[in-house]
């Protein structure tokens, strides 16, 4: 310690308090900057996730609607059943001309000359290609209306959909866009008499996948995805809390149960491909299960969540206050009535939380899936886990891949479906372990 004596009074001061209030300023400092390094990082996150959340929002946002077309068809007997032959052979219901029903119907409503064969070409190209089908079905569930005109509504082309939306630059010279001239004038003019609108668009969420954009769902996906997530709950849950139960309350400790600990640990953090390459050669090559299916896609995610829940429920297990289990087992109960009574109702909030997010974990995979084969074309949706299906995350890569413009907005249409699953199993799980939390 340095001692100064002042010229003044002859006191003698120390230097040490001095320094001491320097180092208080610099640690001060120190906090100071470590919090701004923590609020920069947290708003370096948060505006990253703006920019993904708005740029996947801005896109897909539109999916939700459809531009349809509400024609007066005329079912002309003419052209559906000219020989008459329904009574005996309703196949011809089947086989008519549908695509002419639907020509002469735009022609006439746009009043153009039907012996102008680029402008009825370009008129029926503003159909969706799908709309004969839907006549089709139309007539073949009720025959009766053939010889009526009936106002029906069909979807538009994809390309008229997105210049409807304004996804379509239409100041660029025509030759470099999807709809010509002529066919943005007639829509004008079809909105302009309320024959052209936008409709919620309930295909995005019954139909399956299609080439065609304005008729793709994400039908069979849902159904997919759903069965997915029974075969994991119905697996991945039981197998995981007894064997999360045995590890922690029943098994000796020794270096068999650590070895095992570790290798659990491991594979929490194992590669999903890892587990999409087992599913492969288990399920598939050498159990014969047929590939696509939502069985082996669930047996596959379960094997990948387990990890999950296994660590979940052993922490949730130890979170249990031992006193709890010296009461119970005091009171002359058994080990297992200790554990089935006591500490697992008391762990059930913990468990809980660590399966919905085990969960939504498996629900978001796409890397084990495409190993399996789950990432085929499925029109139809599947009726059993044995069926061919698909799942959403395997959607929005395959929708991803296709050059078409309106596939774009498909594609940010299914990732907000999927976040918002994900979302609310997440909402779900943050109020379970508040509602049936206990605070020791």
């Amino acid at each position: 310690m340095t001692n100064i004596v002042s010229p003044v009074a002859g006191v003698t001061v120390s230097k040490a308090p001095a320094r001491r209030d320097i180092g208080i300023k610099r640690r001060y400092a120190a906090e100071r900057r470590f919090q701004a390094y923590g609020i920069a990082a947290i708003a370096f996150g948060l505006v990253f996730l703006f920019i993904l959340l708005w740029t996947v929002i801005s896109n897909g946002y539109t999916a939700f609607q459809q531009t349809a077309i509400t024609l007066p068809i005329e079912f002309t007997e003419k052209t559906i059943d000219p020989d008459n032959k329904r009574a005996t052979d309703p196949s011809v219901l089947v086989t008519a001309n549908y695509p002419v029903l639907l020509r002469d119907a735009i022609v006439k409503q746009l009043g153009l000359n039907a012996s102008s064969r680029p402008d009825v070409r370009d008129a029926t190209a503003m159909l969706s290609k799908g709309a004969p089908i839907q006549l089709r079905d139309m007539v073949v569930a009720d025959p009766s209306i053939i010889g009526k005109t009936v106002n029906v509504t069909v979807l538009a082309d994809a390309n008229i959909d997105s210049a409807n939306k304004g996804q379509i630059d239409l100041k660029v010279d025509e030759k470099n866009r999807k709809v010509n001239d002529k066919q943005v004038g007639w829509m004008n003019q079809l909105k302009a008499s309320g024959v052209l609108h936008k409709t919620f668009n309930t295909g995005l969420f019954v139909n399956g996948n299609s080439s065609r954009p304005e008729a793709a769902g994400l039908g069979v996906a849902l159904i997919g995805s759903l069965y997915l997530m029974l075969i994991v709950l119905a697996l991945a849950l039981p197998i995981g809390v007894a064997a999360s139960i045995y590890l922690e309350e029943f098994a000796p400790k020794n270096r068999l149960t650590d070895l095992i600990e570790v290798n659990i640990n491991n594979l929490a953090a194992v590669p999903s491909i890892v587990y999409g390459l087992l599913g492969l050669s288990v399920f598939i090559n050498f159990a014969g299960l047929p590939r696509s299916a939502s069985l082996v896609g669930g047996l596959v995610l379960t094997l990948m969540t387990l990890p999950t829940i296994i660590i979940a429920t052993r922490a949730a297990l130890r979170a249990v206050p031992p006193s709890i289990r010296s009461a119970a087992l005091g009171l002359g109960a058994s080990k297992m009535q200790m554990v089935f009574h006591h500490v697992l109702p008391l762990a059930m909030p913990g468990i809980l939380t660590g399966t919905i997010i085990g969960l939504a974990h498996a629900l978001g995979e796409t890397a084990p899936l495409l190993l399996i084969g789950m990432v085929a074309f499925v029109a139809q949706a599947p009726t059993t886990p044995l069926d061919p299906s698909t799942a959403l995350p395997v959607q929005v890569y395959m929708w991803a891949n296709e050059a078409e413009r309106a596939f774009v907005e498909r594609t940010s249409g299914a990732i907000i479906v999927l976040l918002l699953f994900l979302i609310v199993m997440n909402i779900g799980a943050i109020l379970l372990r508040r509602r049936f939390e206990r605070r020791w």
